[in-house]
């Protein structure tokens, strides 16, 4: 099991510093999120100040962009890393599809897959020299000159990644894609009863098999040593439950668990901008279900317990800045590396 960074935000003028530390640390991959910035451009700074992490998007929303341009920035990124690079997408939801990039929500599925092969079908033509022909409902792409082709790679391409969290997606992760990016908000029966087995009739349909795909995940964890206290770790735990738990696109966790009027609760006080008041619905029990507790030092053990056979890269859902509590991110890391 690799022990990867996920940065749910960053800042340029900050990721050289952060990038060396990470890398000095020990840490297997490094994800950039699409939230208060562009999830690429961190990424060149990252290939520049790092030599053996893997670097990739997690995630980048897909539909804003057209096949073409995702495949000129991976294809860009592959080559500058020296073959580090991850192409990691997501779909997002429709409001912020419509609302945040202006773009139209439609049939995101078919649209997802149809970007994944239309990628797959632009870096073929620029490695191999085959003429550019995909068509499909959202894309029909047949012009590719000489001029606007980038030189083939020395690498293979980069992996596709998507986000899925719901059955279709997760069908579609085991048909089409190298990995999948599991939602931070998971259970183990949820991964066991609902994602992999989706997963497996995915992965069957292309006559694929489990180690054909990379499951990777954020996950919640509360450490009971460090710089801050471990309460400090729960309240922040708790709030990103209660915010994810509002949200429908995640409904089916949920539904698993029979926590519907929680969810509902959530949702109503979302939208009245409670979200001071938001964690106290989440009991300990949910909690337990979502986080593991114990040391910096003691979770690679847990983690690895809780998880083996079900992810195969882990990231705390946690903030990193560089220089603060590096000692006990460097035990945790540590102790994935002497499992």
């Amino acid at each position: 099991m690799k022990i990867d960074l996920t940065l749910l935000f960053h800042s340029l003028t900050d990721m050289p510093a952060l990038v060396r530390a990470a890398e000095e640390i020990g840490f297997d991959g490094l994800w950039t999120a699409e939230t208060n910035g562009d999830p690429f451009l961190p990424l060149t700074l990252a290939a520049e100040h790092s030599q053996k992490m893997s670097l990739g998007t997690g995630i980048a929303v897909a539909f804003p962009r057209s096949p073409t341009i995702l495949a000129h920035l991976a294809w860009d990124l592959a080559r500058y890393s020296n073959g580090r690079f991850i192409l990691g997408l997501g779909t997002q939801v429709k409001a912020h599809n419509v609302l945040r990039f202006g773009v139209p929500w439609e049939k995101p599925l078919t649209k997802m897959r149809e970007t994944i092969e239309a990628i797959r079908a632009v870096w073929d033509c620029w490695q191999n020299g085959t003429s550019l022909d995909y068509a499909g409902e959202f894309f029909r792409l047949g012009l590719m000159t000489p001029f606007f082709s980038p030189a083939p790679l020395d690498t293979p391409p980069p992996p596709i990644f998507i986000a899925a969290v719901n059955e279709n997606m997760l069908r579609l992760a085991g048909s089409h894609c190298d990995g999948v990016h599991l939602h931070p908000l998971h259970t183990v029966r949820y991964l066991r009863e609902f994602a992999h087995p989706n997963l497996a009739e995915g992965l069957k349909g292309n006559g694929r098999s489990r180690q054909d795909l990379t499951c990777a995940a954020g996950i919640f964890v509360i450490p009971t040593d460090g710089v801050k206290t471990a309460d400090h770790y729960e309240a922040y735990v708790r709030q990103q439950i209660s915010f994810y738990m509002s949200t429908p696109a995640y409904r089916v966790v949920v539904e698993l668990h029979g926590w519907q009027a929680e969810a509902a609760q959530l949702s109503q006080m979302a939208r009245r901008g409670q979200w001071t008041d938001m964690p106290a619905v989440i009991t300990d029990a949910m909690l337990a279900e979502f986080a593991l507790r114990g040391s910096w030092a003691e979770l690679p053990a847990l983690v690895r317990a809780k998880y083996d056979g079900l992810l195969d890269r882990v990231s705390y859902y946690l903030p990193f800045v560089a220089g603060e509590a590096d000692e006990h991110w460097r035990a945790t890391v540590q102790g994935f590396r002497s499992a």
